[in-house]
């Protein structure tokens, strides 16, 4: 087994030295760090092992994973030089020429967002605004979110010298409305949100959330599956294959993902949904009760359900945009078919 990890170790090397797109990276990481992965294959295999031996060839299996993820980490900023220097090198202009003026548009994720607070104020939701400099209890403790949590780390959000914070998500607006509205009520919050993390096709460090509660007595699982099926078909403008997955977030209980079938490829596989077929598009739940009490509300007497999730993502999906860094790219040829 370790000659194996040896020699796909090597037939990596090789490969890498051939890619020279973006979309060849990435489909080389997903050959060998996939779901079907080399790597991963690799790894079933493990369990006919010793026990001894299963130890020792985990941690090759991670020496390599890490190698390989530096690697690609290491060749996409290249190929982001090149691809920046090929651009100023094609594309320089005087500056000083004078040109004729153009007419703005609105931009494709203010027409989504709109689009968004017109559909919620028409099924009876309120539009919450709050700041983006937030404090740590109301982006983490009363989300229910423990102090050891990654979330709060500083590779994952960004903090400000006093002792703030740029809000990772747009949640504590829930808070804050809870704070001062009693039940029932039923709020969306969007806006712009800030991660500490790296910038691919799918995953910037600034974008946009829109996350909504409904809090009343006798509320359910199957109020939030409508709800959301409405707000998916109502933006495609036609009707769209959702599933709901479960999963942990500590603001709610039980929790799921919702996913839908990748508008862009039709469900075949592509860099946006990363070859799976579909788009993880938010985080949903019944509200745990431990955030209703943060909020004021007794949660023997009303239940709740909430979700959030980005912006861009649908954006992406409407238009068949395939990289998330042409929002922020400030490229007019791209704004200017909105």
């Amino acid at each position: 087994m370790k000659e194996k990890l040896e020699l796909i170790k090597k037939d990596f090397a090789d490969a890498l030295n051939n890619v020279k797109l973006k979309e060849e990276l990435e489909e080389l990481r997903v050959s060998f760090l996939g779901k079907k992965g080399k790597i991963t294959q690799v790894m079933k295999g493990m369990r006919d092992l010793a026990p001894e031996m299963r130890k020792e060839v985990g941690q090759v299996i991670n020496l390599i994973k890490d190698q390989i993820n530096k690697n690609i980490r290491d060749k996409s900023i290249e190929l982001e030089k090149k691809a920046v220097e090929k651009k100023i090198s094609n594309e320089w202009s005087d500056i000083t020429w004078p040109v004729e003026s153009a007419k703005g548009t609105i931009h494709p994720v203010s027409i989504i967002r709109m689009e968004l607070e017109k559909l919620f104020i028409s099924m009876g939701f309120e539009i919450l605004d709050g700041p983006e400099m937030e404090d740590e209890y109301h982006n983490f403790t009363a989300l229910n979110i423990p102090e050891d949590h990654p979330a709060r780390d500083t590779q994952d959000t960004f903090w400000l010298k006093n002792g703030k914070l740029l809000r990772t998500h747009t949640s504590p607006i829930e808070i804050r409305g809870m704070e001062k509205r009693k039940p029932p009520f039923k709020f969306v919050a969007p806006g712009k949100t800030f991660r500490n993390e790296s910038l691919d096709t799918s995953h910037e460090h600034t974008f946009h959330q829109i996350e909504g509660m409904v809090v009343d007595r006798g509320i359910s699982v199957a109020n939030l599956i409508f709800t959301l099926k409405s707000i998916v078909s109502s933006i495609f403008g036609k009707e769209v294959e959702i599933r709901l997955r479960p999963s942990f977030f500590p603001f709610v209980e039980p929790g799921f993902e919702l996913d839908f079938r990748c508008q862009i490829c039709g469900g075949k596989g592509c860099s946006v949904c990363k070859r799976t077929g579909w788009v993880e598009y938010l985080g949903c739940g019944m509200t745990h009760p431990n955030v209703l009490r943060e909020g004021g509300i007794d949660p023997d007497e009303f239940q709740g359900f909430a979700f959030g999730g980005g912006i861009e993502r649908l954006v992406m999906m409407k238009y068949g945009i395939d990289d998330i860094r042409h929002f922020h790219g400030g490229d007019i040829r791209f704004l200017k078919q909105f």
